[in-house]
């Protein structure tokens, strides 16, 4: 079976009935390894085929698809027709020149690509597969093209009518009416790498940057062009109408899909698109995603307590009293949950206020956190998405042990999809993460409604062992990470592409943030940070605030102040699970005594 993307169930609801029989033949009539994009803008969107169909083993083609009656045309050429409409006669560009000038423009874009270029003299300055187009009319058979002379204006064998595509048609029937318009055979099938390549020209928005949360990348590198793996963007893709949760582990692209849906839902929608999570750090990080593209005023990124904050304020409901220095916020922020969910309940603040709600990092959100967002959602979309990792839940007693999402009126049935490979992290990083947290990674499956959790996979990608370190003292240990992130910069790897990470900022991070700091190290505390492209620094971070983030090089000292292995507590194993996968390839870990080693 073919990958349509989107989902059939999901675009069935816009497509012609011509063309939702013809995506029908596409996805059980062609081979498994064939991707079919439906109505989905090329390259920079001023072209819009109807279908575009790459088989690796065959090539590219392109498709329109007209739902015309016989009786619908009235004068035909090669270039115009003029059909009738409801509303009278109307011009309209020949289908198949249409078809034409989309699968030039396709073409023309992958041939920027060297490595796209044929290398054989018989097709010199063209691609290294083959590519066509052709017309698919799904109201009209063959008899009926020839009876009244299309065969004069359009060429046949770039023509499918409805009697050549019943649902009946044996797959290798269809194959050949569908490819016969190809100029030549492939040698051999597309490798997975010629095919991401073909999927970053074509589509931007599937594109992961090299550096995190630019949302789309623009950049061309070389050899090195990073798209999402096709669950991801048949998931991204796909995400319909109604409320929808994705599991998904550390590194899975969670967020990555969670940017793409709310650029995706930005242009159309006519109330604001509300983005939540837990920590500051990740919320100035994704709103520097939409910042980067003019989306502030349709799409709000904000903590969970800052939206209960700004509520309050913005229909005139006071905010708890402040506590005194030195005294325990929490009663505070409980406090202010407490005033928002009341003034929702008596209407002081209203609810469906947003065409959409995302939820970043769901996990970290209390059941009656969830219950009370679920409300701001307009009921007209019902656009609801929560990204869930309970391995990664550092905040939320008793880890959902009766939790359901039913029961904070999460409607999600049939609409929960799982990721669990991690793309984020080396295999050598992911394999000591897991082995610092192989208790708590137990895999625990879950139905539908509850919150199952995950072992995460490795996606292969390798890279340097990570290194642990026995050091005399904390000032040892940051003079050690002083000089390995010295040297990773004059290898080209750039400050904002480091990162701290600590448990303890009494015990730890005070002294290693003043230590870099004497040596010169641009180093800013997470508070401080903007998270912005132009700053240009170390980022230290706590194991709370990391969450949501990713950098290349990542540090984790002061770990002997964090127990020993057998004495830590559920919450500090993932504490120490979420700060290791934040390393995207190197990874140095501080244990504390007086010899190193390299694991």
């Amino acid at each position: 079976m073919a990958t349509l993307m989107p989902g059939f169930s999901v675009c069935k609801g816009k497509m012609e009935p011509g063309e939702r029989r013809f995506a029908e033949r596409l996805e059980k009539k062609l081979d498994d390894s064939s991707l079919c994009w439906f109505d989905i803008p090329i390259g920079a969107g001023s072209h819009h085929p109807d279908f575009l169909v790459l088989d690796p083993a065959r090539g590219l083609l392109v498709v329109e698809v007209k739902d015309w009656k016989i009786d619908t045309i009235e004068v035909a050429d090669r270039l115009q027709f003029r059909i009738r409409t409801h509303d009278g006669s109307k011009m309209v560009v020949s289908p198949l020149e249409q078809a034409r000038a989309n699968a030039h423009a396709v073409a023309n874009i992958l041939k920027t690509d060297q490595e796209l270029r044929s290398t054989q003299a018989a097709h010199e300055g063209g691609l290294c597969f083959p590519w066509g187009y052709c017309v698919a009319f799904t109201n009209f058979t063959r008899q009926q093209f020839l009876d009244v002379g299309l065969d004069k204006v359009l060429e046949s064998a770039r023509t499918i009518c409805k009697d050549e595509m019943p649902e009946s048609v044996v797959p290798e029937t269809f194959c050949t009416q569908i490819w016969r318009t190809l100029p030549f055979r492939i040698k051999a099938p597309l490798a997975q790498e010629q095919i991401d390549r073909v999927r970053w020209h074509l589509f931007p928005e599937v594109r992961i940057p090299k550096k995190q949360f630019e949302l789309f990348s623009n950049e061309e590198d070389g050899d090195v062009m990073r798209v999402m793996d096709l669950q991801q963007e048949q998931l991204a893709r796909s995400l319909g109408e109604g409320h929808r949760i994705i599991h998904g582990v550390a590194g899975s692209g969670k967020t990555l899909i969670l940017a793409y849906r709310a650029a995706h839902l930005a242009p159309a929608c006519t109330k604001p698109i509300l983005i939540l999570c837990y920590n500051k750090a990740l919320s100035k990080k994704l709103g520097q995603i939409i910042q980067a593209k003019k989306l502030e005023n349709r799409i709000h990124v904000r903590t969970f307590h800052s939206w209960c904050s700004h509520e309050l304020t913005a229909h005139g409901i006071d905010w708890p009293a402040t506590p005194a220095k030195g005294a325990n916020w929490d009663p505070y922020f409980q406090e202010m949950v407490d005033r928002t969910v009341k003034a929702v309940s008596a209407g002081k603040i209203p609810k469906a206020q947003y065409t959409a709600v995302l939820i970043d990092e769901g996990h970290d959100f209390k059941p009656e956190w969830l219950q009370l967002v679920v409300q701001m959602v307009d009921p007209s979309t019902n656009s609801l998405l929560v990204l869930f990792d309970d391995a990664q839940s550092i905040y939320v007693e008793d880890h959902r042990k009766k939790f359901s999402f039913k029961s904070v009126g999460i409607q999600a049935p049939g609409r929960t999809t799982i990721l669990r490979v991690n793309y984020r992290n080396t295999q050598e990083i992911l394999d000591l993460a897991r082995t610092m947290a192989q208790d708590l990674l137990r895999a625990k499956e879950s139905d539908e409604d509850g919150v199952p959790l995950l072992n995460p996979i490795g996606a292969g990608r390798h890279g340097p062992d990570p290194t642990v370190v026995k050091l005399p003292s904390l000032a040892d240990e940051a003079k050690f990470i002083a000089e390995r992130f010295r040297e990773a910069n004059q290898r080209g790897i750039a400050w904002q592409d480091m990162a701290i990470i600590f448990h303890d900022f009494k015990k730890v991070g005070h002294q290693i943030l003043d230590t870099l700091s004497k040596m010169g190290l641009p180093v800013t505390l997470y508070k401080d940070a903007t998270f912005s492209a132009t700053e240009n620094t170390i980022k230290v971070l706590t194991m709370e605030s990391c969450k949501g983030l990713e950098f290349s090089l990542v540090a984790i000292p002061g770990l002997g102040h964090f127990g020993s292995t057998k004495d830590r507590t559920e919450k500090e194993t993932r504490l120490l699970y979420v700060a290791m996968t934040r390393a995207t390839h190197e990874l140095l870990v501080c244990e504390g005594c007086d010899k190193s080693r390299r694991t």
